[in-house]
Protein backbone atom coordinates (compact mmCIF):
# COMPACT_ATOMS: atom_id res chain seq x y z
CA UNK A 1 0.00 0.00 0.00
CA UNK A 2 1.57 3.55 -0.75
CA UNK A 3 2.04 5.70 1.16
CA UNK A 4 -0.68 8.78 1.73
CA UNK A 5 0.56 11.92 0.80
CA UNK A 6 0.14 15.09 2.92
CA UNK A 7 1.05 18.18 0.97
CA UNK A 8 2.56 19.77 4.00
CA UNK A 9 4.91 16.81 4.96
CA UNK A 10 5.49 15.04 1.65
CA UNK A 11 6.00 17.43 -0.65
CA UNK A 12 7.64 20.75 -1.06
CA UNK A 13 5.97 23.61 -3.26
CA UNK A 14 7.50 25.83 -5.97
CA UNK A 15 6.49 28.68 -7.75
CA UNK A 16 6.52 28.13 -12.02
CA UNK A 17 9.47 30.02 -13.11
CA UNK A 18 9.57 28.36 -16.49
CA UNK A 19 6.88 26.61 -18.99
CA UNK A 20 9.00 23.63 -18.51
CA UNK A 21 8.37 22.81 -14.99
CA UNK A 22 4.93 22.08 -15.78
CA UNK A 23 4.78 20.17 -18.90
CA UNK A 24 4.77 16.39 -17.41
CA UNK A 25 1.50 17.67 -15.18
CA UNK A 26 -1.97 16.72 -16.04
CA UNK A 27 -4.96 17.15 -14.60
CA UNK A 28 -6.84 15.31 -16.95
CA UNK A 29 -9.14 18.38 -17.82
CA UNK A 30 -8.17 19.43 -21.07
CA UNK A 31 -8.72 23.34 -20.23
CA UNK A 32 -6.49 23.16 -17.08
CA UNK A 33 -3.71 20.87 -18.75
CA UNK A 34 -3.90 23.94 -21.75
CA UNK A 35 -3.32 27.02 -18.82
CA UNK A 36 -1.06 25.01 -16.93
CA UNK A 37 1.18 24.20 -20.24
CA UNK A 38 0.68 27.70 -22.46
CA UNK A 39 -0.25 30.04 -20.09
CA UNK A 40 0.42 30.21 -16.68
CA UNK A 41 4.08 31.56 -16.77
CA UNK A 42 1.95 34.24 -19.55
CA UNK A 43 0.15 35.34 -16.54
CA UNK A 44 2.85 35.69 -14.53
CA UNK A 45 5.10 37.71 -17.28
CA UNK A 46 1.84 40.13 -16.98
CA UNK A 47 1.37 39.58 -13.28
CA UNK A 48 -1.93 38.64 -13.58
CA UNK A 49 -1.15 35.77 -11.76
CA UNK A 50 1.15 33.16 -9.93
CA UNK A 51 1.39 29.85 -10.28
CA UNK A 52 2.77 27.40 -7.82
CA UNK A 53 3.14 24.02 -7.33
CA UNK A 54 3.45 20.93 -4.63
CA UNK A 55 6.08 17.84 -5.86
CA UNK A 56 6.88 14.82 -4.17
CA UNK A 57 9.63 12.14 -4.57
CA UNK A 58 8.60 9.19 -6.35
CA UNK A 59 10.39 6.30 -7.26
CA UNK A 60 13.55 8.24 -7.38
CA UNK A 61 12.14 11.33 -9.42
CA UNK A 62 9.99 14.39 -8.76
CA UNK A 63 6.26 14.23 -9.28
CA UNK A 64 3.56 17.50 -9.43
CA UNK A 65 1.14 16.42 -7.12
CA UNK A 66 -0.97 19.66 -7.57
CA UNK A 67 -0.94 22.96 -9.35
CA UNK A 68 -2.34 25.94 -8.65
CA UNK A 69 -2.72 29.81 -9.93
CA UNK A 70 -3.65 32.71 -7.35
CA UNK A 71 -4.25 36.50 -8.29
CA UNK A 72 -5.63 39.59 -6.81
CA UNK A 73 -9.36 40.17 -6.80
CA UNK A 74 -12.23 41.54 -4.45
CA UNK A 75 -15.48 40.52 -3.27
CA UNK A 76 -18.36 43.71 -4.21
CA UNK A 77 -20.64 44.32 -1.22
CA UNK A 78 -23.54 45.14 -2.97
CA UNK A 79 -23.53 41.81 -4.71
CA UNK A 80 -23.17 39.72 -1.42
CA UNK A 81 -26.80 38.76 -0.21
CA UNK A 82 -28.20 41.07 2.37
CA UNK A 83 -27.90 38.92 5.50
CA UNK A 84 -24.22 37.88 4.71
CA UNK A 85 -23.27 41.12 3.91
CA UNK A 86 -24.63 41.93 7.28
CA UNK A 87 -22.84 39.39 8.84
CA UNK A 88 -19.81 40.26 7.23
CA UNK A 89 -19.42 43.41 7.10
CA UNK A 90 -20.41 43.55 11.46
CA UNK A 91 -16.61 42.01 11.90
CA UNK A 92 -15.50 45.71 9.85
CA UNK A 93 -15.29 49.10 11.73
CA UNK A 94 -17.97 51.47 10.33
CA UNK A 95 -15.36 53.84 9.25
CA UNK A 96 -13.58 51.13 6.91
CA UNK A 97 -16.47 49.46 5.39
CA UNK A 98 -16.46 50.20 1.27
CA UNK A 99 -17.93 49.16 -1.91
CA UNK A 100 -15.22 46.23 -2.44
CA UNK A 101 -12.82 44.69 -0.37
CA UNK A 102 -9.77 42.57 -1.39
CA UNK A 103 -9.81 38.79 -2.25
CA UNK A 104 -7.10 36.54 -3.15
CA UNK A 105 -8.38 34.03 -6.13
CA UNK A 106 -7.83 30.50 -6.83
CA UNK A 107 -8.62 31.28 -10.23
CA UNK A 108 -6.80 27.59 -11.27
CA UNK A 109 -6.26 24.26 -9.41
CA UNK A 110 -5.60 20.97 -10.87
CA UNK A 111 -4.85 17.28 -9.09
CA UNK A 112 -2.26 15.02 -11.01
CA UNK A 113 -4.29 12.45 -12.44
CA UNK A 114 -1.85 9.67 -10.42
CA UNK A 115 -3.14 11.31 -7.42
CA UNK A 116 -6.91 11.96 -7.99
CA UNK A 117 -7.89 8.81 -6.75
CA UNK A 118 -5.74 8.17 -3.43
CA UNK A 119 -8.64 9.59 -1.42
CA UNK A 120 -5.95 11.78 0.24
CA UNK A 121 -7.76 14.75 -0.56
CA UNK A 122 -5.38 16.22 -2.58
CA UNK A 123 -7.36 19.39 -3.79
CA UNK A 124 -8.69 20.02 -0.35
CA UNK A 125 -5.26 19.93 1.39
CA UNK A 126 -4.40 22.74 -1.17
CA UNK A 127 -7.21 24.29 -0.68
CA UNK A 128 -6.46 24.50 2.87
CA UNK A 129 -2.76 25.00 2.90
CA UNK A 130 -3.87 28.36 0.63
CA UNK A 131 -6.31 29.48 2.76
CA UNK A 132 -3.51 29.40 5.95
CA UNK A 133 -1.12 31.19 4.19
CA UNK A 134 -3.09 34.02 3.96
CA UNK A 135 -3.96 33.81 7.77
CA UNK A 136 -3.21 36.31 10.44
CA UNK A 137 0.33 36.80 11.50
CA UNK A 138 1.42 36.12 7.67
CA UNK A 139 -0.90 37.41 5.72
CA UNK A 140 0.76 38.11 2.27
CA UNK A 141 -1.43 40.38 1.14
CA UNK A 142 -3.91 42.18 4.09
CA UNK A 143 -7.04 40.46 2.59
CA UNK A 144 -9.39 38.58 4.66
CA UNK A 145 -11.48 36.82 1.76
CA UNK A 146 -10.64 33.91 -0.51
CA UNK A 147 -12.19 33.57 -3.73
CA UNK A 148 -12.28 30.46 -6.04
CA UNK A 149 -13.17 30.35 -9.52
CA UNK A 150 -14.65 26.44 -10.02
CA UNK A 151 -16.12 24.63 -12.44
CA UNK A 152 -20.36 23.85 -11.86
CA UNK A 153 -19.43 20.24 -11.21
CA UNK A 154 -20.64 17.79 -8.47
CA UNK A 155 -16.83 16.24 -7.96
CA UNK A 156 -15.52 19.60 -7.75
CA UNK A 157 -18.08 21.99 -5.67
CA UNK A 158 -17.45 19.13 -2.58
CA UNK A 159 -14.48 21.21 -1.83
Amino acid sequence: MEERVLLQSNCSLYRVTTKEELDTFSCGDKDLDDFFHREACLYDGQLLGKTYFFATERSGKDEIVCAFTLANDSIKAALIPNASRNRIQRKIPNSKRTRSYPAVLIGRLGVAKDFQSTHDGIGSQAIDYIISWFLLPDNKTGCRFIVVDAYNKENVLHF
